[in-house]
């Protein structure tokens, strides 16, 4: 199983960004879906999180912001990051909640992380 995110990059104060993580592979189902980052020198965080069934969960120095979403067809999430500020500088990791084909139980995957920064 791989998770691919993309969509990070450099953005001015109040910008938008739009990250988005595909899962691939040998997967059953997905549960939820997640987004967490981790700033230098900082433990990892929450940012949102999706149920299969779109209930969302929100950090709350995000919500109003943040907006989490993910299309099951293709397994993949999203993350519209909007009014950034620059204390939301950091490297962003999705997550993935799911059982592989010749699994019994569900298992954490993370993706490779992309960074973001928030500066003028």
């Amino acid at each position: 199983v791989q998770l691919q995110a993309s969509g990070g990059g450099l953005v001015q104060p109040g910008g938008s960004l739009r990250l988005s993580c595909a899962a691939s592979g040998s997967i059953f189902v997905i549960n939820s879906m997640g987004w967490y980052r981790q700033a230098p020198g900082k433990q990892r965080e929450l940012v949102a999180a999706i149920t299969r069934g779109d209930n969302t969960n929100y950090a709350g120095s995000v919500k109003g912001r943040f907006t989490i979403s993910r299309d099951n067809a293709k397994n993949t999430v999203y993350l519209q990051m909007n009014s950034l500020k620059p204390e939301d500088t950091a490297v962003y990791y999705c997550n993935a909640f799911l059982m592989i084909t010749t699994g019994r139980n569900y298992n954490n995957y993370w993706g490779q992380g992309t960074q973001v920064t928030v500066s003028s």
